[in-house]
């Protein structure tokens, strides 16, 4: 408690003790540094300390400073009994990491974001997608309640946090939080590197996951079909077929650690695609299982981004996902998909061979950087047809689908020019530059 009258702090020692709080707190194992803050009460200079829960607990520290006695100490876990803190002993530490493992890290408060940061129109965007029952109970409910009711803050009434999984699918960047959470599509159509094309998909994991998905449908899996002279129904086969894709890259949102900053990797090579995440698969998960395509996980790394995934019918539930991946190869007589880690389970990374009929052929879209659709007419036609098969779809989402990084000026111009035909039309006309627009087709 603190003692009256109270005395404050001298202007020209603040700075001093700034620096001595933070390099104490570096000698701290992950590094924590907490909030410090300089405030003033009743015409006194005080610092104040706030000390959150970190996401990287437990941590451990030296038993005395390192100048203290001339001295120093091994680290160690420290625990409070009673008034005393004492070292933790070894049952006590294994409770510890227990403890901290009980709650997955996208179920954590992120102590370096405020409410601010979830912003409301994804969340409504989200139940709508979803269509949620949720949706017309929590409309009219102030937007802490909201939060509340959905699950999406944590922590003590006087200081609410977002949850990572919040600033996951709630916040426009999730980067500013989580260095590298996003998808990177690598096309490396030469050995060498000529003509590498890289794309990177960013945003709420749920949007970079439909952007990327869209343009591996769109711009990489191409089709053959062989007419057979002795039946009338012909056979068709895909280069990769899309449920394999789109169960690796869901797989990989899923499981991926979001507190290693890596992004998650597919490269697209001549004869197969390999989708990359960090880390590998849980220990539970034998090196036979992954030899026998067997992937039956006991433990749930993202609980909540699972059951998010599962809403938006991204992801399969129950273990389900790599079964339906190996039946998808298998019916468009593809080969089995190959599973990959290390001894330290580092990373998995998952390899779709190309289908036999597409072998030596150049991928769909390794046109050394050409655009696939360039043609104006071929640009109109081809957003008409996605909108037909969409429904409705932002500028961004068509590029990507187009093939293009960004909207480009042929796009640009297709769009306007089909506005001014009265063939497609805005989805808010009241405010053409929201977030939200999106394009669809005129009369739907």
């Amino acid at each position: 408690m603190p003692k009256f009258p109270i005395k404050g702090l001298e202007k020209s020692s603040i700075d001093r003790i700034h620096k001595e709080l933070v390099s104490k707190c570096n000698l701290i194992e992950p590094r924590y540094i907490p909030q410090i803050d300089n405030v003033s009460y009743e015409g006194k200079d005080l610092i104040l300390i706030w000390v959150p829960g970190g996401n990287d607990r437990p941590y451990r520290y030296p038993g005395a400073f390192p100048n203290e006695e001339g001295r120093k100490t091994d680290k160690a876990y420290f625990i409070r009994k009673g008034s005393v803190t004492v070292k933790a002993n070894q049952n006590e530490v294994r409770e510890l990491f227990a403890l901290a493992d009980n709650i997955p890290f996208d179920d954590r408060p992120n102590a370096n974001a405020s409410l601010d940061d979830i912003q409301d129109n994804l969340i409504s965007s989200f139940l709508y997608s979803v269509d949620s029952k949720l949706q017309l109970q929590i409309k009219t409910l102030p937007f802490l309640e909201k939060i509340k009711a959905m699950h999406l803050v944590g922590g003590p009434e006087e200081d609410l946090r977002p949850l990572n999984v919040a600033l996951m699918f709630f916040n426009e960047n999730p980067e500013r939080f989580f260095p590298y959470a996003r998808i990177d599509i690598v096309e490396k159509p030469d050995p060498t590197g000529i003509g590498m094309t890289e794309r990177s998909f960013r945003g709420p994991l749920d949007q970079q996951l439909k952007d990327a998905l869209r343009f591996m449908q769109n711009s990489v899996i191409a089709e053959k079909i062989f007419k057979l002279p002795d039946q009338a129904e012909a056979l068709r086969f895909s280069s990769y077929p899309f449920p394999a894709i789109e169960e690796a890259l869901s797989n990989a949102v899923y499981h991926k650690s979001y507190q290693i900053h890596e992004p998650i990797t597919v490269m697209i090579l001549p004869d197969r695609i390999e989708i990359t995440s960090v880390p590998g698969p849980d220990r539970s998960i034998s090196d036979d299982d992954l030899r026998n395509l067997r992937m039956v996980s006991r433990t749930n790394r993202n609980r909540r981004i699972g059951d998010y995934l599962k809403e938006l019918k991204l992801a399969e539930g129950r273990n389900t996902g790599i079964p339906t991946l190996v039946r998808s190869m298998r019916e468009n007589s593809s080969p089995d998909p190959i599973f990959l880690t290390d001894g330290d389970r580092s990373y998995f990374t998952v390899i779709l061979p190309i289908n036999e009929a597409f072998k030596g052929e150049r991928p769909a879209n390794a046109n050394t950087g050409r655009r696939t659709i360039r043609k104006p007419n071929e640009v109109r036609s081809t957003v008409i047809r996605l909108l037909e098969e969409n429904g409705e779809m932002s500028a961004n989402e068509l590029a990507v689908a187009l093939g293009y990084p960004r909207v480009v000026n042929s796009l640009s111009l297709a769009i306007k020019s089909l506005i001014e035909e009265g063939k497609i039309d805005y989805t808010d006309k009241t405010n053409r530059f929201s977030r939200m627009q999106k394009l669809h087709l005129a009369g739907r």
